[in-house]
């Protein structure tokens, strides 16, 4: 019995990073494989997917949906994974992978990925996340002062936009709640008359606000969206017509969201204007800074922030133009007692003899218990990559979406909805020019030329919807895609578009 206790002790070690000698040789074999399957497939790399069709990868994943008692080896489960699920991954650092706010990953993030997954601290409490607590806290301080918010600031790492969006959107709430009842919402639950509460947001804004207003038991309805300019920017006099229609109809508006940053258009709200009506009205000012928050580091660019220090609340993303590996992102206030509104004390985690001790538990900051040390890889990123160079990559992508639009203005089939970008998405639409006047539909062609990009594996791009009709959209993110890499991808939009043309698929109906 014994021997057979020894044995499955002997085992379980190779399974864990540990001062023996079996674990550190286990984890150098493993980390090892995974660097030479890793560099085999990027070596191999000529295109940004594969090209297969959704059923065709899922039937390649379900045969290896099988686990046996005994187990594998690491090596021929890298083997066994290489096909299903490495090579039929999209290839983001790919220089025509320009779809979504999906960035390239710095390497430095990988790497700290990889200290953080071996480390697996938790930053609810101080004693599982002992020295990754201050580095979290001192990156949050450094968010702050970078954003000239006030001494009386602070803020906590997030999954990113939609946590961040949820999480500013439930301390206005709370906050206006007590302000203006007395209520305790925490306690309480919502009060009588939260049916007139009333969130504002450009028509634009991002889903995750009406998401939050439905979490947050208020409903889609509480979000009354405000119409844009012709730079799809929210209308300041379309915020103030609506403030007093709500007043006259005896509703409550409690937020106002601006976003830097739109979606489709990086379109960035009049954030100062904005914060001044705010001010006025006594409502929360929250600022989705998920996308153009990155423009803080632009040696050209971040003049476009101005106003964004007015703010109550602040999303920031860094999975997108700091590059960092997903997830990653930041919730930042105006003044951090405002966080009262969603901490809770339980005694085995965060008891309140630790305040008073002056023991930092992150929990009392965060809706999530349990989380990474995400902050480690902005960290380090910032260290090695320097802040000067973090703004030479994010201007190269502006100055190619300018380019990218210019360019587009001289091809007579491609028709441009945004010729100035804001930030570096560009938002356009093929439309062959000898066919004006035919009967063709538009919108299927588009989506087709979107389709037949990705599974030929020549480009993988966006299709949105504006006002009804279907455009392409490039989210120029990546800093090692060159104007060569655009002329091709325009000239395969146009081949393809010349084809269906040619073939009249345009002419079928959806």
């Amino acid at each position: 019995m014994k021997t057979i206790e020894r044995e499955t002790n002997q085992n379980m070690d190779s399974f864990f990073l540990h001062q023996g000698e079996e674990g550190i040789h286990a984890f150098n074999e493993l980390i090892d494989g995974v660097r030479r399957k890793l560099q085999k497939l990027y070596e191999g790399t000529g295109t940004p997917y594969i090209g297969k069709m959704p059923g065709a990868i899922k039937e390649e994943i379900k045969p290896i949906m099988t686990f046996t008692s005994e187990g594998e080896s690491f090596e021929d489960v890298l083997d066994e994974i290489d096909e299903p699920i490495l090579k039929n991954s999209l290839h983001i650092s790919h220089q025509k992978s320009m779809a979504h706010l999906h960035c390239p990953p710095l390497l430095p993030g990988v790497a700290a990925e990889l200290i953080i997954a071996t480390l697996n601290q938790s930053m609810d409490s101080w004693d599982q996340s002992t020295a990754a607590t201050y580095v979290e806290a001192e990156m949050v301080k450094w968010l702050t002062e970078k954003i000239k918010l006030p001494a009386s600031s602070g803020g906590v790492f997030t999954s990113g936009g939609t946590q961040s969006n949820y999480m500013g959107l439930l301390l206005a709430r709370d906050a206006f709640c007590h302000s203006k009842w007395n209520h305790n919402v925490q306690r309480d639950g919502l009060p009588e008359g939260f049916n007139r509460l009333r969130i504002l947001c450009s028509e634009e804004a991002h889903f995750t606000v009406k998401k939050a207003a439905s979490q947050l038991g208020l409903g889609e309805q509480a979000v009354v969206t405000v119409k844009t300019d012709e730079n799809h920017r929210m209308s300041v006099r379309e915020v103030n017509e609506t403030l007093e229609k709500l007043d006259q109809e005896n509703l409550l508006p409690f937020a106002l969201v601006a976003t830097c940053g739109t979606t489709d258009f990086g379109s960035i709200d009049p954030m100062g204007e904005l914060a001044e009506i705010a001010r006025g009205q006594g409502l929360w000012f929250h600022i989705d800074a998920a996308y153009g928050g990155g423009l803080m580091l632009s040696h050209s660019h971040a003049d476009k922030l101005k106003g964004l220090e007015a703010a109550d609340s602040i999303t920031v993303d860094f999975h997108k133009l700091f590059y960092q590996p997903i997830s990653c992102g930041a919730f930042l206030v105006k003044d951090e007692v405002n966080f009262r509104y969603l901490s809770y004390h339980a005694d085995y985690l965060n008891p309140v003899k630790d305040d008073e001790e002056g023991i930092l538990n992150l929990v009392n900051k965060s809706v999530q218990t349990t989380r990474r040390f995400d902050a480690l890889k902005l960290y380090l990123s910032l260290k090695t990559v320097g802040t000067g160079l973090f703004g030479d990559m994010i201007d190269e992508t502006l100055k190619l979406a300018k380019y990218t639009a210019s360019y587009m203005k001289e091809l007579q089939d491609i028709v441009i909805q945004n010729p100035e970008p804001e930030i570096n998405t560009v938002i356009f639409r093929y439309q062959p020019k000898r066919m004006e006047g035919k009967d063709l539909n538009l919108n299927h062609m588009n989506r087709t030329i979107q389709q037949t990009l990705l599974y030929k594996g020549k480009g993988v791009i966006a299709k949105t919807v504006i006002k009804g009709e279907t455009f392409l959209k490039l989210t120029l993110l990546n800093p090692r895609t060159k104007p060569e890499d655009i002329h091709s991808l325009l000239h395969e939009i146009e081949e393809i578009g010349t084809e269906l043309v040619n073939g009249g698929v345009i002419h079928e109906k959806l």
